[in-house]
């Protein structure tokens, strides 16, 4: 799928951009870029600029391979072939994401009308405290 998307687009077929794929599809959850890159150098031991990781995390989000979320100030992503659809749980308190699947929620949200409109995907971010937090704050009242 990226090699097809890569020739009709015109982008070479370089090692790092594979390397970056292989990396991504290897990480459960979300992640940064900085995370990323990281793991690239340290994990994987492949040589890789953050430019180049910029760069083809833009190629893979046009190619509908990476997801990009905004949680707050912080961008994050997460691969998107082959995935469930899930929804986003984020404490404000110490910005801390949690993926929910919930069955009743998505039935509901595919079966909704939406006039003049057909949906192809979603994205649900649920904002509270979770219960780390909500412990600590308990904790301080008393």
């Amino acid at each position: 799928m990226f090699t097809e998307y890569l020739r009709v687009n015109g982008h070479r077929k370089t090692s790092e951009r594979y390397a970056i794929l292989d990396t991504i599809y290897s990480i459960k959850g979300h992640f940064d870029i900085e995370t990323l890159h990281d793991m690239m150098i340290n994990e994987e031991k492949f040589r890789v600029s953050r430019a180049t990781v910029y760069n083809t995390i833009e190629l893979l989000l046009d190619a509908k391979l990476v997801i990009k979320h905004q949680f707050g100030n912080s961008s994050q992503y997460e691969r998107s072939y082959n995935m469930g659809t899930h929804h986003h749980l984020i404490c404000t308190e110490c910005g801390k994401v949690s993926e929910l699947q919930n069955n009743d929620l998505q039935q509901a949200i595919s079966h909704s009308p939406m006039k003049r409109f057909q949906m192809s995907h979603y994205s649900l971010y649920i904002y509270g405290i979770c219960s780390k937090c909500a412990a600590q704050r308990k904790r301080k009242k008393q």
